[in-house]
């Protein structure tokens, strides 16, 4: 197993412009839809917004998990989970209209609002516009820089692999995944758990950041196949680098079933009237059928699937499986925000959950667009497998015999 000259697989420039222009055509008509029902627009590109953002801080993690424990696996994916992480700088500035709909998203903008509610007035001095955007400027800053110094020393190792700059990049990603895990946590509350300040979990960043890794790994695993059939991956990938993907894939579903439910048997139990609340929104008025489809296909069909050897072992089928779980990951975050604005899921509803479905569907492809093209660029700039790593010969060798 060598390096060899390096061809972007065609796939990659086939799929590149047509990203930008859906992506650039979604964003246009959002803009019209953000003439035309401004507060609409800003609850459904904050949905789209956390969704794909949580695709880039899940493979920041993954990255840096991989850093500190080794193994083939995390050298199959390396460069996609490298080029999702490369995507931060976009995200930094498609973040920017979220802080014009600050007064239509979070109730804490409204003096008013802030004036009846004497939980509000204690957390004022945390929940105010000035403090949300220092902290969003406080949060990117250090995902960029965490981002950028593990993409530079990968790129170096490229080019001359030395136990120097394997050591820098796992001395970094001790401490850095710890920060990682701080900044995302204190990200969430102000993102999305203060749409409902008055409600608080413990286990809510925890389970969230969960799923964000499911949904950087299932997304990296169905690039992976996607792209099998190119060199390198088609001379190196072996059923056993599937299956080692399956059983991650497998873990972080665990995870985040036993997070999520963990949390709602806590609060249903307790009862108590400052967080029940956020349950009733959740299992009333129609959600409860999005919440039943979130069991079903979020923790149990893909639970099920993933014990069977062969479904790990044959790359198309962790596809399909993967493919299932980055779309419900969706449905997870769309069930955990947009409950906070529309409460019934109901007939009578209809004009209103057209126009929330409508205006959804575009932000989450007109961001989704620009961002897969990043990801595209970024990921044809370099070898499919990190050849330059100093394990890697050794890892795939294991592999093999």
């Amino acid at each position: 197993m060598s390096a060899e000259v390096h061809t972007p697989p065609p796939l990659l420039g086939r799929i590149r412009t047509p990203a930008l222009v859906v992506g650039v055509a979604g964003l246009v008509l959002c803009a019209v839809g953000w003439l035309v029902a401004p507060e609409q627009f800003f609850r459904s590109y904050l949905v789209a917004y956390v969704f794909w953002i949580g695709i880039s801080l899940g493979s920041l993690a993954i990255l840096m998990i991989h850093y500190l424990t080794g193994g083939a696996w995390g050298l199959v994916i390396r460069r996609e989970l490298e080029s999702a992480t490369k995507t931060l700088p976009l995200l930094a500035l498609l973040f920017v209209p979220l802080i014009f709909g600050m007064h239509s998203l979070y109730s804490w903008t409204h003096a008013d609002v802030v004036r009846a509610d004497e939980h509000l007035q204690h957390k004022q001095a945390y929940l105010n516009t000035t403090f949300f955007i220092v902290r969003w400027a406080a949060y990117f800053a250090v995902w960029l820089t965490t981002a950028y110094l593990l993409n530079r020393w990968s790129h170096e190792q490229d080019g001359a692999a030395t136990p120097k700059l394997t050591l820098r990049l796992e001395r970094l990603s001790g401490p850095g995944l710890f920060v990682l895990a701080v900044t995302i946590t204190f990200a969430l509350v102000d993102w999305v758990m203060s749409l409902e300040p008055d409600w608080y979990s413990t286990i809510y960043a925890v389970a969230f950041m969960s799923g964000e890794m499911l949904n950087a790994l299932a997304f990296a695993v169905a690039v992976v196949v996607l792209l099998l059939p190119y060199k390198p991956l088609s001379d190196t990938l072996l059923p056993r680098h599937f299956r080692d993907l399956g059983s991650l894939l497998l873990t972080f579903v665990m995870l985040w079933a036993y997070c999520a439910f963990s949390q709602f048997l806590l609060i249903w139990s307790g009862n108590l009237r400052d967080e029940i609340p956020f349950y009733l929104h959740r299992v009333t008025g129609g959600w409860g059928w999005v919440g039943a489809a979130l069991i079903v296909f979020h923790f149990f069909l893909p639970f099920i699937l993933l014990l069977q050897g062969d479904v790990k072992r044959r790359a198309r089928r962790l596809a399909w499986v993967a493919c299932l779980l980055i779309v419900m990951r969706f449905v997870d975050v769309l069930w955990l925000v947009a409950p906070v604005f529309t409460e019934k899921l109901s007939a009578g509803n209809l004009p209103e959950l057209a126009g929330h479905a409508l205006m959804s569907l575009l932000a989450l492809v007109g961001t989704g667009g620009l961002w897969l093209w990043v990801f595209v660029r970024q990921l044809g700039g370099r070898p499919l497998l990190p050849f330059g790593d100093p394990y890697m010969k050794e890892a795939f060798k294991v592999e093999q015999e």
